[in-house]
């Protein structure tokens, strides 16, 4: 069971340089990073009429104080997380206006706005220290914006399609940016307010034909919920790119989303793999019989508990693959997702983790390989739990 390197493309660079790191500092972390190709280099994929990056960020752990223990103090360490992905050509990122800490403020969208006036005002003091210039697009430019892929929730007093346009600048005036990569829905009301779908996939439209986003995506929706939505967003000619849905080896053999491999891709839309990592189990850093897991009142410690005993021999498996390729549990399932076809967005809210997530990146899992993890993860016996708004 071994790996074999591919050859990742290389093109499009955003940095992302901390306020509080010197530019001494990030010319030894580009210097580092760049004594391996296989970490600097992420490719590009076409989702819909757009190109993204191979792989993405989410900001699902920006603000989760319940699951992740996150505080303020983080906010440093995430920026240098950000940093690293932007030089490594990451530059996908995945936050929405509804914080999983269940404020309304589009905390993800606020940081990722500051990020980058942290980022344009250390350039502005010394453009020409900067180790080598960025691009976008392929056209070299002084300045490379972030893409963000941001998504709208269907709160209740959303039922008008003006309200998802209204959502969209007030989330392009956290970010101060003039336009999305990516306006999304992030669930589909069609189990328990499906007078309310409608207005949404009308707003979301909306959005599109008035130039505030490059394209629109879905997330939480199932097959058939997404060639519902796309024979309506066919009719008024707007294209659907990405479908972002909970993608691991833990809920590979879901029933609700099982064909959405072949559904986007015969509708060319990309999927995106939101917890691939599913939420730190499949790293291998948990374990009942060392009694290592999350601590005392952290909600993933009775998760963990209930789904390790079922996971023993995918986690076995992920093990075995690791000493033969050389490459951690994490990197293994991440790199999964991508031989799937879908585009990972693994969170990273420090430096190390970021680093931990470009090391699946650069290399492909052969295919036998691949074919065993599919097996044992629809083995398994007890699977993650689905998004409680996730639908067929």
């Amino acid at each position: 069971m071994k790996a074999s390197m591919g050859t990742a493309m290389t093109a499009y660079m955003v940095f992302f340089l901390p306020s509080s790191t010197s530019l001494s500092t990030f010319d030894n972390l580009l210097s580092n990073l760049s004594g391996n190709s296989n970490q600097v280099k992420v490719g590009r994929v076409k989702a819909g009429p757009i190109d993204i990056s191979a792989m993405g960020a989410g900001t699902w752990s920006w603000g989760n104080f319940l699951l992740l223990n996150f505080g303020a103090s983080y906010y440093d360490e995430i920026f240098g997380a950000c940093s690293v992905l932007g030089v490594c050509v990451v530059f996908l990122f995945s936050p929405a206006d509804l914080c999983c800490s269940f404020e309304l403020n589009g905390r993800a969208e606020i940081l990722l706005g500051q990020f980058e006036k942290r980022y344009l005002s250390q350039i502005s003091e010394d453009e020409s220290s900067i180790p080598f210039p960025n691009f976008v697009f392929g056209k070299q430019e002084s300045v490379s914006p972030q893409q963000v892929a941001t998504k709208f929730a269907p709160y209740p007093w959303r039922i008008s399609r003006s309200s998802m346009v209204n959502a969209a600048r007030e989330s392009l005036r956290r970010l101060d940016q003039e336009k999305l990569a990516l306006a999304q829905l992030h669930w589909s009301t069609a189990n328990y307010q499906p007078f309310q779908e409608k207005a949404l996939w009308e707003g979301i439209a909306d959005v599109y034909d008035e130039g505030l986003c490059s394209a629109i995506g879905v997330s939480n929706y199932g097959p058939q919920q997404l060639l519902k939505i796309s024979q309506r967003m066919e009719e008024r000619n707007v294209p659907i790119a990405t479908a972002q849905i909970q993608y691991s080896l833990m809920t590979y053999k879901d029933p609700l989303t099982s064909g959405m491999d072949e559904v986007c891709k015969d509708m060319g839309t990309r999927v995106i793999a939101y917890s691939p990592l599913c939420l730190g189990l499949l790293t291998g850093k948990y374990s009942l019989e060392t009694n290592t897991l999350p601590p005392p009142g952290n909600p993933r410690r009775q998760l963990f508990t209930e789904l390790l005993p079922g996971a023993k021999e995918l986690l076995n498996l992920l093990e075995a693959v690791s000493i033969e390729t050389g490459k951690t549990q994490s990197q293994i399932a991440i790199n999964w997702t991508i031989c799937k076809g879908g585009v990972p967005i693994p969170g990273a809210k420090n430096l190390k983790q970021a680093q931990e997530n470009l090391g699946a990146i650069g290399w492909k899992l052969k295919d036998d390989v691949v074919e065993e993890l599919d097996r044992t993860a629809k083995s398994i016996s007890k699977p993650m739990i689905q998004n409680i708004f996730q639908t067929k």
